[in-house]
């Protein structure tokens, strides 16, 4: 059987979300064998790429650029077949004040334009949060796909909202990803469909299947105060809306966000896990009153149990705040084999329209 093996380079690849699933992808179609290997990645952050390193195969501190994006020379990297990149997504969310270019996060995108412009790879997936289409009045979305489409030799892009609920994740993540297929491949790629559209998996499924031991699972000592104002909170409730004795109760204007104090509710996914904030956003277990260990907060994400992170614990939350989700990268990674491959499967239209060379 012949066997083709996509190299696939990163920027910003965060502890190996995106990576993860391009690995743990693999196809079978007509007589080839279809699979994805680690070429090299690169980010800022030291744990982010020790993390990496221990859970990537073929990742090693030769391939792994622990680096100011700014300082890494391209011209030493290896070719590529397929590159990723979930550029910084800080001045783009919907949390914040939308700075979008003129913000310090905005303008990184254009690093991956230089790698495209480079090694012109056969497939890229450029991912961020859902505000970027209205930042600078959809100015900016549109200058990204733009670029984005003219980089290298030209590339066919699709832009869609994912909403990993949908593709068998326990938490409501929604997330913009834009595949480009070099032009002169000649392929058509297709959002594949989604897997649980209408039966949403529920986060204790996830979270009721964590071993006691696993790597990343230490409680937080939380403060009499917090457990006793968690006591008054229910499952799917916030602090906001719990009937609270008022000595309990945040004395905070303006800062009524539903995610404060909430707890999960153990028969709907969870809402979106984040990756810093101060307290009250740590996400809560819905019977326990504690907030989420990391591992909980990891097995959310869909990463497996056995996925070890490195570093202290905010350093933890951070990373698997930031990531993708491995499952649904791992959906994404294989409807491009199958595209490569001109394999059939399931898809829906894209649900983002938008003229982006206006």
């Amino acid at each position: 059987m012949e066997k083709i093996k996509l190299n696939l380079g990163e920027l910003f690849s965060g502890p190996g979300g995106l990576a993860y699933g391009a690995i743990n992808s693999s196809l079978e179609y007509g007589g080839t064998h279809y699979s994805y290997g680690h070429a090299w990645s690169n980010d800022i952050d030291h744990d982010s790429c020790q993390t990496y390193i221990m859970n990537i195969p073929g990742a090693h501190s030769g391939s792994v650029y622990c680096e100011d994006i700014a300082l890494l020379n391209i011209d030493n990297l290896s070719s590529i077949d397929i590159f990723a990149y979930g550029f910084p997504c800080n001045d783009f969310s919907i949390v914040g004040k939308q700075k979008g270019f003129a913000g310090t996060y905005g303008p990184l995108y254009k690093y991956g334009i230089n790698v495209i412009n480079k090694f012109k790879p056969k497939f890229f997936i450029a991912e961020n949060v859902g505000g970027i289409r209205s930042a600078n009045d959809g100015e900016a979305f549109k200058k990204i796909l733009n670029d984005l489409s003219n980089s290298g030799d030209g590339y066919d892009i699709v832009s869609h909202l994912y909403k990993a609920e949908e593709y068998g994740i326990a938490q409501t993540r929604h997330r913009i990803i834009i595949v480009g297929i070099q032009k002169s491949l000649e392929l058509k790629y297709r959002v594949p469909a989604q897997t649980t559209k209408n039966n949403y998996i529920p986060v204790s499924k996830v979270l009721e299947s964590i071993p006691f031991d696993a790597p990343n699972n230490e409680f937080t000592n939380q403060s009499k105060k917090v457990i006793e104002r968690l006591k008054y909170i229910s499952p799917g409730e916030n602090v906001w809306t719990s009937k609270m004795p008022e000595h309990l109760r945040l004395n905070v204007e303006n800062a009524k966000l539903s995610q404060i104090y909430k707890r999960l509710h153990p028969d709907k996914p969870s809402y979106t896990i984040t990756g810093s904030g101060g307290g009250g956003t740590h996400g809560y277990h819905y019977y326990e009153n504690r907030a989420l260990t990391n591992r909980e907060r990891a097995a959310i994400q869909s990463f497996p149990n056995d996925y070890a992170f490195f570093g202290a614990k905010e350093s933890v939350r951070k990373q698997i705040g930031m990531a993708v989700p491995p499952a649904l990268s791992k959906i994404i990674f294989e409807s491009i084999l199958k595209t490569y491959a001109k394999c059939p499967y399931l898809f829906i239209e894209s649900n983002i329209d938008i003229n982006y060379n206006a």
